[in-house]
Order: C-alpha cells, then sequence, then structure tokens
C-alpha cells in the first residue's frame, strides 16, 4: 500500500505559468548591437529568459550579428556581480526605473572592455550612440563619462573589485551546493566558464570515421567517454558539420547522451519520452531502437516544434502529445502502459549555467520546493503508466540532492513497487567530474567535460498472483 506523498501538489502548467513571462518584442531600427543588447538584458533583469528572448531579436539581424549580440547578453549574465561592483565605484547613485535601461547599457559597456576585443574607442562609440536608440539620449554625457572614468583608472578599479574572490553566483545558491560538494568551488568555477560544444554522433555511423571527417574539414575534435560522443576543440555553426542536414550528429550534452543508453530501448516497446523538447533525447532513442513506438510529450507546443524538426532531419517519427506529465488522465487512455519511460523532469538547471548564465538572476530560493513538488508529482502520475518489470529513467539537469537523490529517495519510500538499479559506471568513470551517491548519479560541470546532470533508474517489481 502506497503511502501519502509527503510533497504539496502543484499542477505543472500553474509553475510554467508563474516562470514563463512572454517576451514583448519592441522592434527596433537600429543595429546598434548595444542597445538591442541594453534592451535584452533590461527584459532578463524583469524575469525573461535570455534563451526565449534572443531569438525573435536575432531574427531581425544579419546572421554574422547573430553571435556577438549572444556573446554580449550572456557575458553580462555571466559577470554580472563584478560588473555591478564596478558600476557602484563610477557611479554614486543607482541607475533605476526608466533609468535602468541606461544601467543595462553601462554593463554592456564594461563587458565589451574587459572580456572582448572590440577597441575601446569603437566600444566606447558604439555604446554611447545607443542612449539615442533607446531614447535615454539625456544621459549621453553620463555614460562617457563613466566608461571613459572606467578606462582611465581601469587598474585601481579592478584592485578594489577584485581582492576578494568572486563566485558571480547567488548567496543562495553557494549555502545549498556547499554542505554538498567539497569541491564547490570547482563546480562554481566551472559554471562561469564558456560551455564546449558536444556532438552525438549518430549510432548508424561510426565515431571514428566522422571524426575524420571533420578532420579534413579543418574542425579538430576529441572523443569523450560516451561510445557516441565528439567535443570540438572549437565551437561552429552547425552548418559547418558535414552531413549535418542529414542527420549524421546531433548537438548534445556529454551527460545528456547518457539518458538513452541507460534507457536501453528496444525495437517493437512502447516507450513514453517525458518532457521531450527539443528533441535530443527522443532522437537518441529512436537511433537505439528505431523499429520502436515512441511517445514524445511536453507542456509547451512552441517547444514541440523543434522536436519536429530533429526528428525530420533524423528520418524519424514519434508519436508528439502536447500536455501536462503531471495529468496523464487527460492525454492517455486505454489502460495501455509503457514498456520503458524516461522522464528528463523540469527542474532548477543549476548544472546548466555555463550554457544559461541567467539561470543565476532568474532562479530564486522558493522555486525550489514549488520544482521539488512537481517533479514527484510528475513521478507518481507516471509510474502508473509503467508496466510491471518496466524501466524508468529519472533525469534533471540540477545539482541539488532536494532534485536528485533525496527525491528518488522519497521516492522509493513511497513506492514499494519500486526497485533501484544500478548504473553502468565505476568510481573513476568521470574523472572526478561525478559523484556514485548510493542512490544514482550525480554528473559536475567541468570545463572539458559534460554538464551539470543526475540519473536514476527504476525498475517495477512485476506483479504477484
Amino acid at each position: 500500500m502506497k503511502t501519502k506523498p509527503n510533497h504539496v501538489p502543484i499542477s505543472a502548467k500553474k509553475f510554467l505559468k508563474k516562470r514563463k513571462i512572454l517576451a514583448n518584442l519592441v522592434a527596433t531600427n537600429s543595429n546598434n548591437l548595444r542597445a538591442i543588447a541594453a534592451e535584452i538584458l533590461l527584459k532578463m533583469h524583469q524575469g525573461q529568459s535570455l534563451s526565449a528572448l534572443l531569438p525573435a531579436y536575432q531574427s531581425h539581424l544579419k546572421t554574422k550579428d547573430h553571435a556577438l549580440l549572444q556573446e554580449l547578453t550572456f557575458g553580462v549574465a555571466r559577470t554580472m556581480p563584478r560588473l555591478d561592483k564596478i558600476l557602484s565605484l563610477l557611479i554614486n547613485k543607482p541607475l533605476k526605473g526608466k533609468f535602468k535601461i541606461v544601467h543595462c547599457l553601462l554593463q554592456v559597456g564594461l563587458y565589451q572592455l574587459l572580456y572582448t576585443r572590440v577597441p575601446e574607442f569603437a566600444a566606447v562609440d558604439e555604446v554611447v550612440t545607443a542612449t539615442k536608440v533607446l531614447n535615454v539620449e539625456a544621459m549621453r554625457s553620463l555614460v562617457n563619462a563613466v566608461l571613459r572614468k572606467f578606462l582611465r583608472e581601469k587598474m585601481d578599479i579592478l584592485a578594489k573589485v577584485d581582492q576578494h574572490w568572486h563566485s558571480l553566483h547567488p548567496d543562495w545558491l553557494i549555502n545549498l551546493l556547499k554542505p554538498e560538494y567539497p569541491n564547490w568551488r570547482e563546480i562554481i568555477d566551472a559554471n562561469n566558464q564558456k560551455p564546449p560544444m558536444w556532438l552525438r554522433v549518430n549510432a548508424k555511423r561510426h565515431r571514428d570515421d566522422y571524426q575524420q571527417l571533420l578532420q579534413t574539414q579543418g574542425i579538430a575534435t576529441v572523443i569523450g567517454k560516451h561510445s557516441q560522443a565528439l567535443r570540438l576543440l572549437d565551437a561552429c555553426a552547425v552548418s559547418q558539420l558535414p552531413y549535418f542536414n542529414e542527420g549524421a550528429v546531433s548537438v548534445q550534452d556529454l551527460h545528456a547522451q547518457w539518458a538513452g543508453n541507460l534507457l536501453a530501448p528496444q525495437n517493437s516497446e512502447l516507450i513514453l519520452d517525458a518532457c521531450a523538447a527539443p528533441g535530443g533525447k527522443t532522437t537518441h532513442i529512436l537511433e537505439l531502437a528505431p523499429e520502436a513506438q515512441v511517445v514524445a510529450l511536453d507542456i509547451e507546443e512552441n517547444r514541440l516544434n523543434r522536436v519536429r524538426e530533429n526528428l525530420a532531419r533524423l528520418g524519424q517519427s514519434a508519436t508528439i502529445i502536447c500536455a501536462d506529465a503531471s495529468q496523464p488522465q487527460k492525454w492517455w487512455h486505454g489502460g495501455v502502459q509503457f514498456d520503458r519511460i524516461l522522464l528528463d523532469a523540469p527542474c532548477s538547471a543549476t548544472g546548466v549555467i555555463r550554457r544559461h548564465p541567467d539561470i543565476k538572476w532568474l532562479r530564486q530560493p522558493e522555486d525550489i520546493p514549488l520544482l521539488v513538488a512537481l517533479q514527484a508529482q510528475i513521478l507518481d502520475a507516471l509510474w502508473e503508466l509503467l508496466k510491471p518489470q518496466g524501466v524508468l529513467v529519472y533525469a534533471t539537469c540540477s545539482l541539488l540532492p532536494q532534485e536528485n537523490r533525496l527525491q528518488i529517495a522519497d521516492f522509493l519510500h513511497r513506492h514499494p513497487d519500486a526497485v533501484l538499479m544500478t548504473l553502468p559506471f565505476s568510481e573513476n568513470f568521470s574523472e572526478n567530474t561525478g559523484v556514485n551517491t548510493t542512490i544514482g548519479k550525480q554528473f559536475l560541470p567541468s570545463n572539458e567535460g559534460g554538464d551539470g546532470f543526475y540519473y536514476a533508474k527504476l525498475c517495477k517489481k512485476a506483479v504477484n498472483h
């Protein structure tokens, strides 16, 4: 008999609605990337995601400007506490309210001067010019004076700012990581780096052959511990990858690639990929078991479009459902159960901060218990859809034990018909980038490795008659 869950149920839709704020794109006739970057950062400060905002703005720009706009916005998000400390030494009174956009513009200016190769005179000139584009030309003199003062006093200012170690992370997050990880500073440092680009070579191809093909194109790579993984020494556009459009290769983080293998899909099985978008794991399942019947589920229709695109690129097919994973009674009928379920659960995303640096500022401590409750609700709901002797793989891109090993421990307590399965990783498997806990596997982010990921594999006991 199941014990009652010790969590407060919360609808997945309600949680997503709470955190999701649609971008209200303000059309600009200017190609001043600094003005556009400042506008995006202002929306980030208001709670919107950079990953959601960027594509809409980039669609109005020349392709050659896409990378710089991402560099400016992601770069500011990654280094924001240091930039703000510098500004506090340069400006007597914080820029708030209608002048918050000027604060964002100065963040962009400082980031350029500190972290890019843009010539100083050009960086300052573009930022000053952006005040007119943003309708804050009255602040032109202030912006010019602040940036030029920084250049004159750069050494003294940085000496004051950098006299103490900067985590570039909010205190609440550090306080959650410290008790769990003795090497928490290494994790923080890895989060602050630009992420490596990992490829998953199609299972129908040989990785070594594709690596040699890349080499002929002048693209250098190193192999990863996953049998299909290659890491690019220098990131490039997917258009430069040979036969990308034909499905020869996909972009997927090293540690994310283990989801498909741990699930171990078989041909003819009915498999659910819950929270499937953008489809990397769905396509991997079908690479490993081309004749499996795969259902790809996600709550956001626009994200399911990415699943459709990836399936089409790889020449695969799956049943796609837009629905709430926590309420299967609304989208799955007839009593048919799944052989295998992959649940890449909604989480804090604290393991992928280097890819999404705005997570540090968008995520709030009060979100964690809400996410934990939502994960438990989805786990309980999907467990009912799993056949006896079926397998469920639980995955998150989180580093927090509440969402990972403690979540699974609570699940095992609630479900006596669940058996924790051993994962095929040795203690030295990840070269100190992972932790074999008593419950599941916790991967940690590392500079040349994969992102922070957690896996647990569960089997449902057979029914006794």
